[in-house]
């Protein structure tokens, strides 16, 4: 019988083989995906999260580097993840962008929560600011004035308010609606 870890060491051989049939034998079919950007749901949803990876980092591979080897369920893994931007990337407000040929290098951590064999949460951290000034993108002033200068207080300088995307028309497929990369 196979250990939580031997599934997630599993897991991260499929992803770094861009495997999408073994990514996708390690999650239970109503398995639940947490990413910063969003919730994936079902095979389907982390299927199509995984594709957008994978798409726009080619050579994408996770490498462990630590496990909390006093616990099995949730299994804990800090990574590192590797990859060069050459492909289109979907944004979190549902923009893409092109490859920029850009290597990227991030350190992530996740738990994985098991039943019945097979991933049933998959809960995955990352600092997206990170990946994002990798890619050349960075924190812009979104106007300038009292608000975007460095002093003072809350009270005397509020934030500036930032726009809402707006719904997507169209159903939502499947049985669950999806809420991630932009998706409505």
């Amino acid at each position: 019988m196979s250990t939580f870890w031997d599934l997630k060491h599993r897991l991260a051989e499929a992803i770094n083989a861009h495997d999408m049939a073994g990514i996708l034998s390690c999650y239970r079919p109503d398995a639940v995906y947490v990413a910063p950007s969003g919730l994936a749901e079902g095979h389907d949803q982390i299927a199509w999260l995984y594709e957008q990876i994978l798409r726009g980092f080619p050579d994408f591979h996770v490498t462990a580097w630590f496990e909390l080897g006093d616990c099995d369920n949730p299994a804990v893994t800090e990574w590192t993840y590797t990859g060069t931007h050459t492909g289109p990337f979907l944004l979190p407000d549902g923009r893409e962008i092109a490859g920029t040929g850009r290597h990227i290098t991030l350190r992530a951590t996740c738990s994985t929560f098991v039943e019945d064999g097979g991933i049933a949460t998959h809960r995955e951290y990352f600092d997206q600011l990170e990946l994002y000034s990798q890619l050349g993108f960075g924190l812009a002033r979104l106007e300038d004035g009292p608000a975007a200068d460095a002093g003072g207080t809350a009270e005397e300088h509020p934030a500036v308010p930032c726009p809402r995307p707006q719904a997507r028309p169209g159903p939502a497929r499947g049985r669950k609606a999806h809420r991630i990369f932009g998706r409505g």
